[in-house]
């Protein structure tokens, strides 16, 4: 077996468990048939783009990004607890590289994610199957989106597992930033209306383009704008790619 695959299947068994599994299906599932029906009295109809959705619909496709972005905390975890206990030196003991080590845990946000979007995507399709709109582009631009939205998030995870040595300084601040991340986004919310500054931090906030291309993917509003965030997700997840590949591979374990 290849290592990189050997890598993936060990990720993929220490990140998957009950837990985990909970928190990725059971939490959205509260938001989506929760707070999303609780809310329609207060939100009739949001704008998205020429469409208009109901809060219900707008949510469940926003979940599937904020889903995406919440997964990805595995790969910062892992190489957390590597770093932790000692398993690198072990890991490298064996047939394996660093360029392995950093290709496995790319790979496995990868499918974490894309797991993570069509379980989402599937939960929240009663929901919001109305105001489908599906055409040749939908799944590509999907995919797309859970792809580079795995690989963004996932490195910043990882830079800031590199970075922090304290359990407490590590779980303090990956879960503001990505708490920061989750709020001050389109996720649950339209920008539209959105007093300033709030409005311009959204559109600095990479989890707005991520949902915004799901959204669009999903709803048939595929417009030059929503292209331009393509290119900026793209853009962006290149580069902390890089950033947290060369921090990877000059940490010392």
């Amino acid at each position: 077996m290849h290592p990189i695959i050997r890598l993936v299947n060990r990720n993929l068994t220490i990140s998957i468990n009950p837990g985990f599994l909970i928190w990725q299906v059971i939490f959205p599932l509260i938001y989506i048939f929760v707070a999303g029906f609780a809310y329609t009295s207060l939100i009739q109809q949001v704008p998205f783009g020429s469409k208009s959705l109901d809060y219900p619909s707008f949510l469940a496709s926003g979940m599937i990004g904020f889903n995406i972005m919440n997964s990805t905390l595995v790969s910062g975890i892992i190489i957390w607890n590597d770093r932790r206990h000692g398993m690198f030196e072990q890991i490298m003991s064996g047939p394996f590289t660093r360029a392995h080590y950093i290709l496995s845990n790319i790979a496995t946000i990868g499918i974490v994610g894309l797991v993570s979007a069509s379980l989402i995507a599937l939960v929240g399709y009663p929901v919001f199957f109305e105001s489908v709109e599906f055409s040749f582009i939908t799944v590509p631009v999907i995919v797309f989106a859970a792809i580079t939205g795995s690989v963004l998030f996932g490195s910043i995870a990882s830079i800031i597992s590199t970075r922090l040595r304290s359990s407490e300084g590590f779980n303090v601040i990956i879960n503001t930033v990505f708490l920061f991340f989750a709020f001050v986004s389109t996720a649950f919310y339209p920008a539209e209306g959105a007093p300033e500054p709030l409005r311009t931090l959204f559109y600095l906030n990479p989890l707005t383009y991520l949902v915004d291309i799901i959204r669009a993917g999903i709803f048939g509003n595929i417009t030059e704008f929503v292209i331009v965030e393509m290119m900026v997700l793209a853009s962006l997840a290149s580069v902390l790619f890089v950033v947290a590949t060369k921090l990877l591979t000059r940490l010392d374990f």
